[in-house]
């Protein structure tokens, strides 16, 4: 068999895209040949998602020039781009849950204009599905799936479009270890079939395992682009930030002491419902992190949301230094040494309309000298952030700034610096550095193990398997509401967790 031509398929040439007091894309060139995989990557803001939102026709340049095999292209809406062949799967999917895989493959579809023929199209779906090797029942509402089979369904409707260009963004970020691995073997029968595939990540060791070449952004500019044979892993962090990275980071010996959460049996509604958490028991203790391992939607978000007051339990015990706080209120939560690191940092973290400033006091405004108790003192409110902004290495013009305009690693990085500027006993984090360029990952984790060395227990939520095992004493895999198997950090075995992560696997 002839191996596809590597003709030259994608050129952006001067790409400028502006916000309000940002270029996004400075004068950015990108090309893609027929049959690679190219990675981009670069730091959160330096513009990667942005570009290729610009070739899908999602965003208009001010400046710059497409062409697709040689032809100079005015891409003006996604429509326009899937009719060029080019197909994108978010790293937020842009599926309709209510509705079945079949109906959210053939929405928006402009032919058949009258008559579908349902069966023949479910046909094809499955046909597509068994190429591939991408399961999913074409019945089954988007509501029923993993995180997983709805990136299926997304990749399904690309390839239903007759994709021969698919850009997949941050692909990996809901994946257990074996989908990954499934995710790999489909981008590989993409290109042997001359297609083309854009990865988007901020995981170095996946990105040098996908890519043909590599291209690198940073600030919104070109860097380089380096072909696999120069693919190098510490070269390719000091290119996306501009410095050298420690991937490495030293985890001090610490004898962990008293007991400071204790959870026994405890069991906590969905939103659905229906359970979310099941029957769970766990403790831990000060100097220790206990890392949870999980997909999401297998009941952290709510194990988190019960240890800090944000959703009641339904059954068992919840306590803080020996203290039963299952019953007591988010504030008393504050007051008696818990931090909260919410997974989703601007709906919970960043409320509407707060400057940095007020937002850094949100733990303590109650307190003096920041108020009393009726009044609030602005000039305290103000030193405290500058010192914090300072301390933190917080990138923002001013602290009267609204803490919702600051990038991912800044709003994350304002987060630790409200929630653990006050020596908590118990820290709680979800997804810390989940969507972290690697210079604000190492940052996050480095902070996360000094609190360690201070003293503070920390429960870890994360699905970055190389983050749990880096910085965890203990493992928890969550399934399903229940714990499933508990692991030292010297005796976990990443394909073991990575079945349970699946519900594979159940340890006794």
């Amino acid at each position: 068999m002839t191996p596809p031509s590597k003709e030259l398929l994608v050129q952006m040439k001067g790409i400028v895209k502006r916000f309000p007091g940002v270029v996004a894309n400075d004068h950015v060139n990108f090309e893609l040949r027929a049959g690679e995989v190219h990675g981009l990557l670069g730091e959160n803001g330096a513009g990667k998602t942005t570009l290729m939102n610009v070739l899908y026709g999602i965003l208009r340049p001010e400046e710059g020039e497409i062409y697709i095999q040689g032809k100079k292209v005015d891409i003006g809406s996604p429509r326009e781009a899937i009719g060029l062949g080019i197909g994108m799967v978010h790293q937020h999917f842009k599926l309709v849950e209510p509705h079945t895989v079949l109906e959210n493959i053939l929405l928006g579809l402009k032919e058949p204009a009258f008559i579908l023929n349902v069966k023949d199209a479910a046909n094809k779906v499955l046909e597509i599905s068994k190429r591939y090797e991408l399961p999913v029942d074409p019945k089954a509402r988007i509501w029923q799936l993993s995180m997983g089979e709805r990136q299926r369904v997304e990749i399904l409707k690309a390839l239903y479009r007759g994709a021969s260009i698919l850009v997949l963004d941050e692909p990996t970020s809901v994946l257990t270890p074996p989908e990954t691995r499934e995710l790999f073997r489909f981008i590989a029968q993409m290109a042997a079939e001359g297609r083309s595939v854009v990865f988007i990540t901020h995981k170095l060791d996946e990105v040098m395992a996908v890519s043909d070449r590599v291209t690198v952004l940073r600030a919104g500019r070109n860097v380089d682009t380096l072909q696999r044979k120069q693919l190098d892993k510490t070269k390719l962090a000091s290119m996306m930030v501009g410095r050298e990275v420690l991937f490495t980071l030293r985890r001090k010996p610490v004898i962990a002491g008293e007991t400071v959460l204790d959870m026994r049996q405890v069991t906590v509604m969905g939103d659905k419902g229906f359970p979310a958490v099941k029957n769970v028991t766990l403790a831990i203790r000060e100097g220790e992190i206990f890392g949870v391992a999980g997909i999401a939607g297998n009941g952290q978000r709510e194990l988190t949301e019960a240890i800090t007051g944000m959703r009641p339990i339904v059954s068992g015990e919840v306590r803080l230094c020996g203290n039963d706080i299952g019953r007591e209120s988010i504030s008393h939560r504050i007051e008696h040494g818990i931090a909260y690191i919410p997974e989703d940092r601007v709906g919970v973290a960043a409320p509407r309309g707060l400057t940095v400033a007020q937002d850094l006091v949100l733990r303590k405004y109650r307190e003096k000298p920041f108020s009393n108790r009726v009044l609030l003192n602005p000039h305290e409110i103000g030193d405290n952030a500058e010192r914090l902004i300072k301390d933190f290495n917080i990138m923002v013009s001013g602290k009267d700034a609204l803490a919702r305009t600051l990038s991912g690693g800044n709003l994350q990085k304002l987060i630790l610096a409200r929630e653990l500027s006050g020596s908590p006993k118990l820290i709680v984090a979800a997804y810390p550095t989940r969507g972290l360029d690697v210079g604000a990952t190492e940052y996050v984790r480095g902070l996360l193990l000094r609190q360690r060395e201070a003293g503070a227990a920390l429960l870890m939520v994360s699905e970055d398997l190389d983050e749990i095992l880096s910085l965890s004493d203990r493992i928890a895999v969550m399934y399903g509401g229940e714990i499933v198997g508990t692991f030292s950090a010297s005796e976990a075995n990443i394909e073991q967790i990575g079945l349970m992560m699946g519900g594979s696997l159940r340890r006794p």
